[in-house]
Order: structure tokens, then sequence, then C-alpha cells
């Protein structure tokens, strides 16, 4: 039996705090900071949306407790609070412990990797483990299995929450590309909210091109940064496009979907700051990254909230590129 904090009680963390105790049967504190709603649904009612926690469940809103009773940290939160929270982390005493990403994001103020800000906030680099790869809460709790990815630094850490981590429930692979793992797995969220611009815009038939063009740009720009181009194309990214550019679960299509109509989505999309985040990596690696762009101009640059019409808005920045020069495929 591990013993495991996750800090984060939103949608995936009160999940994930599920799957460890009820599933994998591992003693379990689940944190969240007192007063924030999804802590305080918790606390009152054992429940949310998605899961009921289990019995075993310790839940608290004490982040030291949680820090220092526990040999590993599952972190689940805003990837743009990470470096913030990470602070508040690293004041109760982090040594030796083992730390788990399970969020999926670039921080938009430096263009940083996720595990690069935990190494930038003191964690020892192979002490650092990332959980990617497709699957829905809701289907999670229906019993409906999915193939995830570990992937780190260490050969031996990934192997090791790998294999403790995998049930019938989830299967697990072995990442072998770290760069690529967190680029992608962030990218698709970008790709998520232009999947829902189409679908809002009565274009579902472009989704198909959507993804084929996606992963290759998101290839070249994982490539540039020192990993592998075939990692857009595995779990981590096109794995993922199920659950995000096609499932009605998906914060980030839903969010592009509500855009397009000229309406607000309130639920957390990643993949904004995410486009942004890329914007500014293709820039710097001289990557042409023309559907990140075109996201990015449309989350930042439409009147789709200022009483524009969205529809037109979002898809004119879309068809723009139909506009480019005609060139080879790969």
């Amino acid at each position: 039996m591990l013993k495991i904090s996750v800090l984060g009680c939103g949608r995936w963390g009160s999940f994930i705090a599920w799957y460890q105790a009820t599933v994998l049967k591992n003693k379990v504190i689940s944190w969240g900071p007192e007063g924030e709603y999804s802590y305080e649904v918790l606390k009152t009612t054992g429940k949310n949306e998605y899961v009921a926690l289990d019995k075993s469940i310790e839940l608290t809103c004490d982040l030291q407790h949680a820090v220092s009773a526990s040999d590993i940290i599952i972190i689940s939160i805003s990837a743009q609070g990470l470096r913030g929270f990470m602070k508040k982390v690293s004041a109760c005493g982090i040594k030796d412990k083992i730390f788990v990403l399970c969020m999926k994001g670039i921080e938009e103020t430096s263009g940083k990797r996720l595990s690069e800000v935990m190494i930038e906030s003191g964690v020892d680099k192979n002490k650092i483990a990332v959980w990617v790869g497709p699957g829905h809460i809701q289907a999670f709790t229906q019993g409906i299995p999915n193939c995830m990815i570990i992937d780190s630094c260490s050969e031996d850490l990934k192997k090791f929450i790998a294999d403790n981590f995998k049930s019938n429930l989830i299967r697990f692979y072995y990442g072998n590309d770290i760069v690529g793992s967190e680029i992608g797995a962030a990218a698709k969220n970008v790709l998520g909210i232009a999947a829902g611009v189409l679908d809002g815009s009565g274009y579902v038939s472009l989704k198909g091109p959507l993804m084929a063009r996606g992963a290759y740009e998101v290839g070249k720009l994982i490539q540039a940064m020192g990993g592998k181009f075939s990692s857009a194309y595995g779990l981590a990214h096109l794995g993922d496009y199920e659950t995000t550019l096609f499932s009605e679960f998906s914060h980030n299509r839903r969010y592009g979907e509500m855009m397009a109509k000229g309406n607000k989505f309130e639920k957390l999309a990643e993949g904004v700051m995410t486009a942004k985040a890329m914007k500014e990596l293709g820039d710097k690696f001289g990557v042409e990254l023309p559907i990140t762009n075109a996201v990015y101009e449309a989350c930042f640059h439409s009147h789709v909230f200022e009483g524009g019409d969205g529809t037109k808005t979002c898809m004119q920045i879309i068809l723009k590129l139909f506009e480019r020069q005609t060139k080879s495929e790969f």
C-alpha cells in the first residue's frame, strides 16, 4: 500500500483520489484550500458531480500535513498556478518526495514545461513524473478503461509509478520523451478549442484535416524543442484527440464551441493560455504553427465577447488557413 497525497480536489484531482483509494486501495489524502468551492463541496457532501469519495480518503485543507504524511505527491491544479503553488509546497519540506504532475499545460509567462517549473521550484528532476494521455472521468467511473502514459527523466521512477498505478481501468505505457509527452499533452487542448469552433460553426467535417495537420505542426514544435517528432502521434497528443476534439465532456472543445456561438464558457479551459504560450514558443524556435496561431487569434483578438458576431469572427480566423500557399503535405 502506497501513501498518496493528491493536491487539488477539482474535477481531475477528485477522480485521482477516488482511483487511488477505490481501485488501487492506497492510503490517500485529498487536499484542497479551505473556502475553495471544490473543497467545500467535498467537505460538506463527500462527493461532487464526478465521484463520491471513499470513506478511507482523508480530506484536509492542511497543506503541511498533506505533504509531510505521504511519500508520493500528486498535483492536479491549474497549470498557470503551479509556480506560485510550489512556493507553498516547498515550504512544507519536499526532500525525498516523489511528485507526479496530472495537469496539461505550458507556463504562459515563461514558455516552460511544467516539469521545468518543478525543477526551478527545487525538486530533483529524477523525482518528477508526468501522468498524461486520454480519458474522461465520466467514462472511468462507469468502468470504461483507457490507456495513459507515465513519463519522467528517470527510467526507474517512470517504471515504478506506471507499474504501481496500473489497473484494469487504466493501462499505462512508459513514456520515452518527456519533452514530447508534456508539449503534446498541452497542445491537444489548443486543438480542442479549434475543434469546438468547427463544431459551433457547423464545419464538423474539417475536424479530420485538423487532426492530421494539428499533429504534424505539434510534432515539428516538439522536435525543435529537443523532443521526438513521433511523440505527437502517441497517446499524449494524437491518442488524446477523441476525448478532446470529439467528447461532450471536453472543456476545451466546449470552450471553442461556445466561443463560436458568441457565448462564454465559465469552466477552466487550459488551451487558452497554452495557445498563447505555444505561439511564443513557435516564434522562439522558428516553427510555423498556423493552427495554434489561429486559435490564439480567436481567443485573444476576436470580438466574440464584445457584441460581435462570434460565429463569423471565429470561422473567418480559422478559414484564413485556406489562404495559405499550396505546399507538400510532408
